[in-house]
Formats: C-alpha cells, sequence, structure tokens
C-alpha cells in the first residue's frame, strides 16, 4: 500500500492514495451563487417533519435519560416519584428536550418546481449549529407524543473568520403533542462553510489541547460540589434584584465518554440518521456525500468531527468538538437550577461563539438585568448568560426570561401561543390526522 502525505489531509497524517482522494473529494465543495439563490426558494414553506428522532415519545425513562446525558440530575426531570408533589402533579421534561422528539408528521410536500429546484442544495457543505432560541408554551409531560413542522425563516450571506464567506440560515421548528397543542418553538441558527476553506485558514490550528492539575481539579469540583437545583423552595419575583448573580456552574472538561452520554441519553444522530452495519450500509448509499473514508480507508460520517480529532483537523479544526444543542441544554440546567421548581422558563435565546474542545471546560455565570410585571399579570425577569472556558475565552453567551411566583399573584403561568404560530399549528395537525385517516382505510 502506498503512503502519502497530501496537502488535502489534515497535516502529518500518513493515508494511502486512494484514502487521501476521498479527502480532497469530501472538502472539495463549494458555496456557490446558485447554490445560495436556489436556497432562498425554500424560505416561507412549512413542511411537515417526517423523520423520526431517538425519541418519538416522552416516556419517563426518555425524559430522566435526556436530563442525565446533559448532565443535569434535578429530579423534577429524573424522578418519576417527585413530581406529584409539585404545581405540576407529575414528572416533566428538562426544556430542549422539546426539539428533540418526533413522530413522524404526515403533510404537503413543498410544490414540485421548487422541489426539483432546491434538490441537493448546498451539496457537501458543513453545517454548525452556532445557536438559536427558544419559546415554552406548556410542559412535556410523560407519554406526550411530539410532532412538528419547520421551515426556514432566513438567509444571509456574510464574510467568515473561520471560512471566508458563509451563509447563514434560521429554521423554524413548531412542536404540537398528541393534542395539537403548541409545546414549543425551537429556532436554530446554522452556519454553513467551506470544508476546505476553513482548513487552508486554521484560524484556530493553534490551540493546544487543554491539561490539568490537582489544583485545577480542585477548582472544578468545588464549583460542582455546591451546585443543585433549588426545588420545592420557592424563588419569589419579589425577592430578587437587578444585578443578583446566578451561582456558578461548571460543564466538563469535555471528553468523548460525555459526548457518548448525550447521544444515548436522548439526542441520538440527527437529523442524519445513523446507524450500524446494514442499516448504516443502507444510509450511506441514501446521502453518500455524507460519509468521508477515514485514515483506515473505511467509510465513515462526517458528523464525526464531534468525536474524531483527525477528522475535525481536516476541515481546519485543532481537535473535536460538542455540539450546539448541548451548550444550549447547559445554559437551561443553570437557568432551572436557580428558578426552582414552581418558576416557568419562558424563552431562551443564546449565542455560540467559539467551539467548545476536547478537555474543554465551560464556566458558567449569569446576571439579573432586567425585572418587570408584563401587561397580562406575569412577573418576569431577564437573565444575562455567558460560558467562558480555561482559557478565560468566552464561548457562549445568551439571555433567559423566567416567570417567578410573585407574593400578590401566586405561581406564574405559560404565555399564550401567537395567533399566527396557533393557527398554522391547527391547520397542520388537521391535515396530518386527515393524510392518516386516509392511510388507515
Amino acid at each position: 500500500m502506498t503512503t502519502t502525505d497530501q496537502s488535502s489531509t489534515p497535516k502529518g497524517l500518513q493515508v494511502d492514495d486512494k484514502v487521501a482522494a476521498e479527502f480532497e473529494r469530501a472538502t472539495a465543495y463549494k458555496l456557490t451563487d446558485e447554490d445560495i439563490e436556489r436556497a432562498k426558494l425554500l424560505i416561507g414553506y412549512n413542511t411537515a417533519t417526517k423523520h423520526r428522532e431517538l425519541f418519538s415519545v416522552a416516556t419517563p425513562d426518555a425524559i430522566r435519560n435526556w436530563s442525565l446525558g446533559v448532565g443535569d440530575d434535578n429530579p423534577l426531570y429524573t424522578d418519576e416519584s417527585y413530581g406529584p408533589s409539585t404545581r405540576w402533579g407529575s414528572q416533566i421534561a428538562h426544556g430542549t428536550m422539546v426539539g428533540h422528539v418526533k413522530t413522524p408528521m404526515l403533510g404537503d410536500p413543498i410544490p414540485e418546481d421548487v422541489r426539483k429546484q432546491t434538490k441537493s442544495v448546498f451539496r457537501g457543505i458543513h453545517v454548525f449549529v452556532s445557536g438559536g432560541s427558544w419559546e415554552w408554551y406548556r410542559p412535556l409531560y410523560p407519554h406526550d407524543r411530539l410532532y412538528s413542522f419547520s421551515g426556514e425563516e432566513s438567509l444571509q450571506v456574510k464574510q467568515s473568520e473561520f471560512a471566508n464567506r458563509s451563509v447563514i440560515q434560521i429554521g423554524r421548528n413548531v412542536l404540537l403533542n398528541q393534542h395539537g397543542d403548541v409545546v414549543g418553538v425551537y429556532r436554530i441558527l446554522r452556519i454553513l462553510t467551506e470544508r476546505d476553506t476553513a482548513r487552508q485558514k486554521g484560524k484556530y490550528a493553534e490551540i493546544e489541547p487543554a491539561s490539568y492539575t490537582d489544583e485545577d481539579y480542585e477548582k472544578i469540583d468545588a464549583i460542582y460540589a455546591q451546585e443543585g437545583p433549588r426545588g420545592a423552595d420557592k424563588r419569589l419575583w419579589d425577592d430578587v434584584n437587578v444585578g443578583d448573580a446566578l451561582d456558578p456552574m461548571v460543564k466538563g472538561p469535555l471528553t468523548v465518554t460525555e459526548q457518548i452520554a448525550f447521544h444515548a441519553g436522548g439526542y441520538g444522530f440527527v437529523p442524519y440518521g445513523l446507524r450500524a452495519s446494514r442499516v448504516g450500509y443502507h444510509n450511506r448509499k441514501r446521502i453518500a456525500p455524507f460519509y468521508v473514508r477515514n485514515e483506515q480507508g473505511v467509510w465513515d460520517v462526517a458528523q464525526r468531527l464531534h468525536w474524531d480529532s483527525q477528522w475535525a483537523k481536516a476541515i481546519g479544526n485543532p481537535m473535536a468538538y460538542d455540539y450546539g444543542v448541548m451548550r444550549q441544554s447547559w445554559f437551561y440546567h443553570h437557568v432551572s437550577d436557580w428558578a426552582g421548581d414552581d418558576a416557568i422558563i419562558v424563552s431562551m435565546d443564546d449565542s455560540i461563539r467559539k467551539f467548545n474542545y476536547m478537555g474543554d471546560v465551560q464556566f458558567l455565570s449569569g446576571e439579573i438585568t432586567a425585572k418587570r410585571v408584563e401587561p397580562s399579570g406575569q412577573h418576569v425577569v431577564d437573565i444575562q448568560l455567558r460560558m467562558v472556558n480555561q482559557r478565560e475565552t468566552e464561548t457562549a453567551f445568551g439571555k433567559a426570561t423566567v416567570a417567578l411566583p410573585a407574593r400578590d399573584s401566586g405561581l406564574p403561568i405559560y404565555p399564550a401561543v401567537p395567533t399566527d404560530i396557533q393557527r398554522l399549528a391547527t391547520q397542520m395537525f388537521a391535515r396530518h390526522n386527515e393524510l392518516s385517516s386516509r392511510r388507515s382505510r
């Protein structure tokens, strides 16, 4: 077997010519003006989500495992016997799970001419989740089945420090339960980049892997030791003030084990349906550009950059890194611990600015920036959120709005679903039921 050190492969990686050619092929796809214009045709269309994620029903076990998968041991989410004593009368789910429970939903496809014009758009282009926003309208209870429909809301082209030109897309997912009630809305901000351009720029190539002394771990462990959910101890709106800080939280150091726990806990391998053996073979035939040979010549998924540092290097990163969804879940965990059982996290948005590499630690902090009574009578606070790694680099920031109990108004309630979303959800769910009924005849 002939080996070569191809410039298209990760620096210093010895592979045979055939594998080097695969690296070159996998990193050669370009962001074209044609693809950008084609992708714009999809804006404004809403389609039923037809794929099934790891969980299609929020069973008690699924709810527990999702929470544990993001490192959150709050008994409100993890203990079936705890929930009945709370205002909810039941175990409920960690809020970010709402975006990742899906039963296939039936619906009408986008118009045929648009489908043809947008087929294979952005083929082979790499996608990063760089943030998003959440709005919650009711809890996710055990045995709820979630359906969703989604659509692209916007597309922008910008210059990226990481990979020159990039595309920023925002997609909206509306999640419905088995009764057609809107449980939440999840918007995802995605950045699309050329793999080869990012590799050649090598913006993060000089970042060295983290290492830790006993003293470093004492600092980390001291934060872990003081963490915990507020639970049944009500946090009253009357008692909090602008400028109050949330107790610190820590996540990491990031390991492949933590990534496995996240996948196994509930994230699965969305949205590409990664599977093993024969089922994996069929998936490779279905989405061939998503599979790239590794240094042993084995076909593997491009998604492996989250655990395979060699492949991460091939597209411009010094080592493997986490998922944006993980850090979104960590922000929710931080706010939920602070707020207590009786509060409602109404909304959250976040921006993920830097990579969280293997071995990195994230230190979470938060501060109340506003406090008000809304026209509806809801007593809310806004919380600014930050994550800073062991290099003292801010890697993510966000904001959450939380409705708290108040002395003069009692427990908070969820906000009403916006009329336009409720109307669209009603139409989509009715169409799903109509098509389901036809199938069963």
